[in-house]
């Protein structure tokens, strides 16, 4: 069967759903996987999301749910992969099906707790899927203004450039644009580590810190960033791209960024369990956090301030207005 063949999303969350959306709008039909039959049944009453992105209607007769992964996965070629990556080994705990014969496209932006392995690694060594077969999804690209077709680029990654080229193919429409890359690595930590960075300046905009400060946090962010990633897997990238760059901006400054609102309860004084609680949703730079943290206490001992203070505030239950003042001094 050609490339992508039938497509299931996997995952019933914001993203998931923007997601479904997408694929759908190019014709076709998918297999939905849900974790929760009564979401799926509640889903086909009333032609919507009942939790997220509720203004956005779909054809149920293009759609096939299920709350059982196997069934899906055997019925399926491509698996979007769209949960949050706390989640995803729960998710794939009762799979007992083999993946190694399926095309993988994580839209997760996150690292595998515990594991310590971004998403295209995981799948690789635990499922051992073949990296040509793994693609990524990145870009500045909020599930909300998807749900309200506004105008949102994305970016296919994949070291196989005519199978990302294809599935780039697949997700344009007259409000999504696509590219393609092979930075697979690149990518995904950028995926990440922009999330811890919201948190950063979410703080920061708690603490009423101002424009100015906040240019400049970003812009070392970046440095940060890149740092980092040239550490992990040093090429000729340009973090100028908008799956870098872009994604980083509107995670920090987007009313609809959880890790920025997450960020922003913390630097107003908040537990960060009340926060966690009030939130209602998932914010994956707390988990990314630690986990890129530990990546690179353990194997780069990359010069990482911005991402140290956001440790130290959420595990380390440092002042944010100390960590912070103290942050400040590290920046140019």
């Amino acid at each position: 069967m050609e490339f992508p063949g039938k497509i299931a999303v996997m995952g019933g969350g914001s993203w998931a759903t923007a997601i479904a959306k997408i694929v759908l709008a190019n014709g076709g039909e998918i297999n939905w996987y849900m974790r929760k039959q009564d979401q799926i049944g509640t889903f086909k009453r009333l032609q919507h999301n009942p939790s997220y992105l509720t203004n956005v209607m779909f054809d149920l007769n293009k759609i096939t749910f299920s709350s059982k992964i196997n069934a899906v996965v055997a019925d399926s070629d491509t698996l979007i992969f769209a949960t949050p990556s706390p989640f995803l080994k729960q998710h794939l705990k009762k799979l007992r099906r083999k993946l190694d014969d399926k095309n993988i496209v994580s839209a997760i932006k996150g690292v595998v707790p515990d594991e310590n392995l971004i998403i295209s690694d995981y799948f690789h060594e635990i499922y051992n899927v073949p990296n040509e077969n793994i693609l990524v999804l990145g870009g500045p690209c909020h599930a909300e203004e998807v749900a309200l077709e506004r105008l949102s680029y994305l970016t296919v990654g994949c070291t196989d450039r005519e199978k990302a080229k294809l599935f780039a193919q697949r997700l344009k429409g007259s409000n999504i644009k696509t590219s393609v890359s092979e930075d697979i690595v690149g990518i995904e930590y950028s995926s990440a580590l922009k999330n811890v960075y919201a948190i950063a300046a979410g703080i920061c905009h708690g603490l009423k810190y101002g424009d100015n400060f906040q240019s400049v946090l970003v812009s070392n962010a970046v440095q940060e960033m890149n740092r980092f990633i040239c550490a992990v897997q040093p090429q000729n990238r340009n973090l100028c791209d908008s799956v870098y760059l872009g994604d980083l901006l509107v995670t920090s400054y987007s009313k609809f960024s959880r890790n920025r609102m997450l960020g922003t309860m913390v630097g107003k004084g908040y537990s960060l369990r009340t926060a966690q609680m009030e939130m209602e949703m998932i914010a994956e730079g707390y988990y990314g956090t630690k986990c890129v943290k530990e990546i690179n206490d353990e194997r780069y001992k990359v010069s990482m301030p911005i991402l140290d203070a956001v440790y130290n505030i959420l595990y380390g239950r440092i002042s944010p207005a100390i960590e912070i003042k103290l942050l400040t001094e590290n920046l140019r």
